[in-house]
């Protein structure tokens, strides 16, 4: 799969040198019609821009190339899902659901019609079958395919560059999909994976990097108001005190501290309670801590643990440190997680992923 970035250059041409036979695939995904056409009007995964540069790396490294346009499947499955989620008033994350419908759902369906035997992307993150790691940098990976024993679970683990590790967002991932991809440069650091692009002589060695949602091209906010209708309502304090008006609850995140129009502050968003259509706001960050919550939509990597009573470290969002809890079985699909400590601003639709050590053992959406 690649984007037109350094990682997902840099991992196509490690698979090539390492004797696989690589075909490279740049997805064109959904971009906004009411944004003016031109450059800022595109979406970041997959501008003009950025399809130019993945066909000069296929060039350079010596690969077929092609186009594969998942405009219909993008919308339907990750920007209308995105939506419907705010406007129930949770704060989803796109990029999770990416992963699982489009680059490791559709894209694996579609590879494998054609005869391929993996999707490989430029994740930080790595794969482990028993006690091996299949990494472009393993002497089980020069020259030759890696055989995946039936017997043998393919595992989830964290990329060697904790900062840039992207494992929190490959959660949804299961069995099926584990066993049919590949993490080239889930072994390197992005300090190497740049030196590499660079002795690969590869076009994309300086390329800035991605952080924003693709389809989205200034703030959130405004492109919710696109979509979503406002709807008025009150701001109060905790005491029940009105200190304002907001726009519609889907505008709020919890934990939120600017743009939210009420004087005298800072304020956080505590609170939105749906019912009443009342944003509680608070200029106390305590009452942003909780010590537990539940979990839905949960997913086992390596498959569902015989007794769900376990002690591991999760992260609330990918910019969190680990946090030490235990996980209870709650009723199908959900969890409940009970914290060492408290944590700030658990921000419902956001997903909450579970580890132990180095391995990702699975994950949830926060209820």
């Amino acid at each position: 799969a690649m984007s037109g970035g350094v990682d997902s250059s840099v991992a196509a041409a490690l698979l090539k040198k390492a004797g696989f036979e690589v075909v490279g695939i740049f997805m064109k995904f959904w971009k906004d019609p009411s944004v003016n056409s031109g450059q800022e009007g595109e979406n970041r995964c997959c501008s003009v821009e950025s399809e130019k540069l993945a066909r000069l790396v296929a060039r350079e490294i010596g690969i077929p190339f092609y186009v594969l346009n998942v405009e219909k499947e993008f919308k339907k499955k990750v920007v209308d899902y995105f939506l419907k989620e705010y406007k129930k008033g949770v704060t989803p994350n796109p990029c999770v659901v990416c992963n699982k419908e489009i680059k490791f759902g559709l894209l694996i369906k579609k590879a494998l019609a054609l005869g391929a035997d993996y999707v490989a992307t430029g994740h930080y993150a790595k794969i482990s079958l028993g006690s091996k790691f299949f990494s472009a940098r393993d002497p089980l990976f020069q020259g030759s395919q890696p055989s995946r024993s039936k017997n043998l679970l393919p595992r989830l683990f964290k990329g060697k560059d904790k900062g840039k590790d992207q494992s929190y967002f490959l959660w949804q991932l299961n069995q099926k999909q584990l066993s049919r991809v590949l993490f080239p440069v889930g072994n390197y650091t992005k300090i190497e994976v740049r030196k590499l692009a660079r002795k690969f002589n590869l076009p994309t060695a300086e390329t800035p990097e991605s952080q924003e949602v693709c389809f989205i091209q200034d703030t959130t906010n405004n492109f919710l108001k696109k979509y979503l209708k406002t709807k008025s309502g009150k701001i109060v304090d905790k005491s029940g005190n009105i200190l304002g008006k907001h726009q519609g609850l889907w505008f709020y995140t919890i934990g939120q501290r600017k743009g939210i129009g009420v004087n005298q502050g800072p304020y956080y968003v505590v609170e939105k309670d749906f019912k009443k259509n009342i944003l509680v706001v608070s200029k106390n960050g305590k009452d942003l801590e909780r010590k537990e919550l539940v979990a839905g939509k949960v997913n086992w990597c390596r498959g569902k643990p015989k007794k769900l009573s376990l002690n591991a470290e999760v992260k609330i969002r990918y910019k969190n440190r680990l946090a030490k809890a235990k996980i209870l079985a709650r009723k199908k699909n959900q969890v409940r997680i009970i914290f060492e400590r408290p944590q700030m601003a658990i921000t419902p639709g956001q997903s909450i992923v579970f580890y132990n050590g180095q391995e990702l053992l699975g994950g949830g959406v926060i209820k």
